[in-house]
């Protein structure tokens, strides 16, 4: 059987949950997110079935031959905007958060009744929020990035503002920080797996800012490519190493000890990087997506040339947008794009197809 999942609009961005191995979150927007609305899918995977590709690690452990086959409809959240990208909460393993194009983060429980959903919004941006992080050590904090140039620190667990008359969602209350250094849209940020005052920022700017939440200003800025920036993420394993996404078709790979060039750039893609994503599994593997539809594995410690490692192509119909990898299984990759498919799949497994 196929090993996708149907989303109702464009897919965005894709999750996988870091409490349990079979739940994943796409985040998806109607009409490829320039009007209209948006929908938060939570889906659980179910292992099992004929002729799908072997799941490693988690429930599936240690038995031989098993295999995803299907997926279940935990949750499905609805906005009157799109949504763009979306993170699960470190702290709580029922909580998600969801970047929104009417500027605003929402907060969703799986596990409460859809009345009590949305169960906070978080509303500082002008514009478009365009992405969100979620901190990996101090756990009850994220970081929003927006079309409106700038990035917001927020608590979960702060006090709310004041309620609004009529009901809703009660208001998320006023950012911890606002971060206003850059000079066109943030497109990405990415909280330090080591380190739980820094994260980086991605820009339409073309520069790569590392902050400090302790400081002032920020600590470090990458002219990272002349052309924009859309994506950031840091190496789990060498907490001085980042990667981004380019428009300009390259990844770079960054030293934050000597920012003044790449440590390599890779070549591969065809047209803009939209996602890179470093596995938590290995210190030498990432991944990335693009706008040319295909999704790219890299071994980071070998020469340019040859440091491409597989390639599916073919594999989404429409621009690649969303990746991930399981925290909890080894080698399990998700991908989602615009034409509303989520590929689930192995790095080592057969390439999967879809049934349309």
């Amino acid at each position: 059987m196929p090993s996708y999942y149907k989303t109702s609009f464009n897919g965005y961005a894709v999750k996988f949950s870091p409490f349990f191995p079979d739940r994943v979150a796409i985040a998806t927007s109607q009409n490829f997110g320039i009007i209209g609305n948006g929908r938060q899918h939570v889906v659980d995977l179910i292992p099992g079935g004929p002729g799908a590709p072997p799941m490693m690690g988690g429930a599936a452990a240690g038995v031989p031959g098993a295999s995803m086959s299907s997926c279940v409809d935990v949750a499905a959240f609805d906005t009157a905007d799109g949504i763009y990208d979306c993170a699960w909460s470190e702290e709580n393993e029922h909580v998600l958060i969801s970047a929104c194009g009417d500027g605003s983060v929402k907060v969703w429980n799986v596990a409460a009744p859809p009345h009590a959903n949305p169960l906070r919004s978080f509303e500082g941006h002008r514009h478009e929020v365009h992405a969100v992080s979620w901190n990996l050590v101090s756990r009850d904090c994220f970081v929003s990035a927006s079309w409106d140039d700038s990035l917001k620190l927020w608590s979960v667990n702060g006090p709310p503002a004041p309620p609004m008359s009529g009901g809703g969602a009660a208001p998320g209350g006023a950012p911890i920080r606002s971060f206003d250094e850059h000079t066109y849209c943030v497109y990405a940020a990415a909280w330090n797996a080591a380190h739980k005052d820094v994260f980086a920022s991605a820009s339409g700017d073309g520069t790569v800012k590392v902050w400090d939440t302790r400081q002032p200003h920020s600590v470090l800025t990458v002219r990272a490519s002349r052309s924009e920036v859309l994506s950031v993420d840091w190496n789990k394993y060498a907490d001085c190493v980042f990667a981004t996404g380019n428009v300009d078709k390259t990844i770079g790979l960054w030293d934050v000890r000597r920012p003044e060039a790449p440590v390599s750039q890779l070549h591969g893609h065809h047209y803009a990087i939209r996602r890179v994503c470093f596995d938590p599994h290995s210190e030498a593997r990432m991944l990335s997506c693009s706008y040319d539809m295909t999704v790219r594995l890299w071994d980071t410690r070998v020469e340019t040339e040859n440091s491409c490692m597989r390639v599916w192509d073919g594999l989404h119909s429409e621009f690649c947008v969303g990746i991930d990898i399981s925290p909890l299984r080894e080698g399990f990759i998700a991908s989602c794009g615009w034409d509303e498919v989520c590929h689930f799949y192995t790095i080592d497994g057969p390439s999967p197809t879809t049934m349309r």
